[in-house]
């Protein structure tokens, strides 16, 4: 194995920073973020890299290319984590993007262009419930009011960075434009059981899907348990079990269609009363937005029919909504002729959570590697990628690197063959 000791090493070495001892917890602007991005700067450094942080505390390492501030092939993931994670969710993507830097220093391979490693300060959302921030910023999508959302403990956005070191009034500079990013690549553990069950070690993700939420109410009638008979209850609870269940049939029905019912909360509440109102969430999740937009519709039909059987009220609120990404055709056949240059079957899939590369595909191509992860475990302590599969993963991402710039030199090569064979014009000849 070439790559895949050192960048378990680095991950555990990422582990061990931590605000909660026994687990894996990096919040955003936090001491722990901050902890780790100094030692993968170094790492970055070791590797050949100038490093700066960005006005959110992207950290980004680039290698210069032959053109100085030229455009860069982005290499990424984050490095923040849920609270008691895993230690290969995000940091795997950017400890593998370093690992490659440092196979292309010691091959002695120049690339034609500038080549970035970014560790995107904020994916997971956590502490301000507002996901993607480092990355939606890369991209000049972050919305400035997402500066006065505050954290648990009453801390607005904008008062976090600036206790960080950071000017939130600066949020626009670390915008990149269209012209500055060749491409993005992200290699991600899948956090799913599908290369699993495939016994694949690497898989292509050919879209990042599109997301519902929702917050659903149904409002009866409460009542005495005892004494209300049967056919005369407008059970709350009893509805909403049929709309979940509603849920789960329309989704069972259609491949990468998948619908799920976190949270629910009957009123009052009372082991001997008839629960009068039911909330409950919605999150419907699918790779194409016709079919999710399609499920999405039929849900609610079936829910309103539900609800008029029953005598019931039903309201619905829209919580959050995002489309689907799907990945860059040319970008991903790179990864898809790394994948069978290692001889290894290639498997397309989606991926059913969310990435950076959603916020980067504003402004970039994007493509993404997924690497087994035992048992689809993610976001959990239990969460594991094996050595072999993490090797086939770095490998896979370093064929990506190179194939691209061959691609990138092929058409270069062959717009100059272009100019210089054409014939000359009269105004062309000397």
């Amino acid at each position: 194995m070439i790559f895949a000791p050192r960048i378990q090493a680095r991950l555990d070495a990422l582990a061990a920073i931590t605000a909660e001892p026994g687990t894996i917890t990096r919040l955003y602007l936090t001491p722990e973020q901050a902890r780790a991005e100094a030692l993968v700067a170094g790492w970055m450094r070791e590797a050949g890299m100038a490093v700066r942080h960005d006005a959110v505390g992207n950290l980004i390492g680039r290698v210069e290319g032959p053109e100085p501030g030229g455009p860069a092939l982005v290499v990424g993931s984050h490095l923040d984590t849920v609270r008691d994670a895993g230690r290969y969710d995000g940091p795997l993507g950017v400890i593998t993007g370093i690992a490659c830097v440092e196979a292309l220093a010691r091959d002695g391979i120049r690339l034609p262009h500038a080549l970035e490693v970014v560790a995107f300060a904020d994916e997971e959302g956590v502490r301000f419930s507002a996901t993607l921030i480092g990355s939606r910023a890369f991209a000049g999508r972050l919305e400035p009011a997402v500066l006065d959302v505050a954290d648990a403990d009453g801390v607005t956005l904008a008062a976090a960075m600036r206790n960080y070191g950071l000017d939130p009034a600066a949020i626009a500079s670390a915008a990149r434009s269209p012209d500055a990013v060749l491409g993005y690549l992200e290699l991600h553990i899948e956090q799913g059981p599908m290369l699993e069950k495939a016994d694949l070690p690497v898989g292509v993700v050919t879209a990042i899907s599109g997301a519902s939420r929702l917050d659903f109410t149904l409002t009866g009638e409460a009542g005495h348990a005892g004494t209300v008979a049967m056919s005369e209850r407008r059970d709350a609870l009893v509805g909403a079990a049929e709309c979940v269940l509603a849920v789960e049939a329309r989704c069972r029905s259609e491949a990468h269609l998948v619908g799920t019912v976190g949270r629910i909360q009957a009123l009052p509440g009372a082991v001997n009363t008839i629960p009068g109102a039911v909330r409950f969430s919605l999150d419907l999740r699918a790779p194409d937005d016709g079919q999710r937009l399609a499920a999405l519709a039929d849900i609610t039909a079936a829910c309103k029919g539900i609800a008029e059987r029953r005598h019931l009220d039903l309201h619905i609120r829209p919580l959050h909504e995002a489309a689907a990404v799907p990945c860059n055709s040319a970008l991903t056949a790179l990864v898809r002729d790394a994948v069978a240059a290692e001889g290894l079957p290639v498997l397309a899939l989606p991926s059913g959570a969310g990435h950076d590369g959603m916020a980067v595909a504003a402004i970039a191509p994007i493509a993404m590697v997924f690497v087994r992860c035992r048992g689809g475990i993610s976001h959990n302590p239990a969460e594991f990628a094996s050595l072999p599969d993490i090797e086939a993963g770095a490998r896979v991402l370093f064929r990506a690197i190179t194939g691209f710039a061959a691609a990138r030199r092929g058409a270069w090569t062959a717009h100059a063959e272009r100019v210089y064979a054409a014939p000359k014009s009269r105004t062309d000849a000397p």
